[in-house]
């Protein structure tokens, strides 16, 4: 007898699990679950991605070391709703539609006068420091540049293979996670 007393426990042991499990009805189960992961297909394939999150391929070195080239990340569309862009923010920037974006690093916020001298950022003729740059290049020579009030000034973490200048406030996609 006391040989059969595991074995009915263990019996009966199983028997709650798949109750906790599956349910005491398994197709009203079956049916929440088909539905829930429809729902998430829906959601995530065409609301989340498309609305919240934008993944990006990411082409060139102008963001080197910090990003690299053939590389994928994630932009958050909905940062900038209730706050401005910061200067570091790597940012994701409209070109032509969402197809065509790059990727860039605001040093200059509007009304600013931005510079660049021997390889130094100028914010209005004070020297920045800028702890996101991995490695010091020369970056181009660049007379002061005053912005207007919706203008930001990007350029890449590649001083060498990078484009810079000044961009409106509404080409900027969002801000770039990870």
């Amino acid at each position: 007898m006391s040989i059969m007393e595991p074995a009915a426990t263990t019996t009966r042991w199983a028997g709650r699990v798949r109750i906790a499990l599956i349910g005491r009805d398994p197709k009203r189960t079956l049916m929440r679950a088909a539905v829930l992961a429809v729902f998430c297909y829906i959601f995530f394939k065409f609301f989340f991605f498309k609305m919240v999150i934008l993944p990006v391929r990411i082409e060139g070195n102008s963001m080197f070391p910090t990003y690299h080239d053939r590389g994928w990340n994630y932009v958050n569309k909905l940062a900038y709703r209730h706050s401005e862009p910061q200067r570091g923010d790597v940012v994701s920037i409209r070109m032509s539609g969402e197809h065509v974006m790059f990727l860039k690093r605001i040093v200059g916020l509007p009304g600013e006068t931005v510079a660049f001298e021997h390889g130094n950022l100028l914010i209005n003729g004070k020297p920045m420091l800028e702890p996101y740059l991995k490695f010091r290049s020369p970056a181009p020579k660049l007379a002061p540049v005053t912005l207007g009030p919706d203008e930001y000034f990007v350029i890449g973490d590649n001083r060498m293979n990078s484009d810079e200048g000044r961009i409106k406030r509404e080409r900027i996609v969002g801000r770039v996670i990870l």
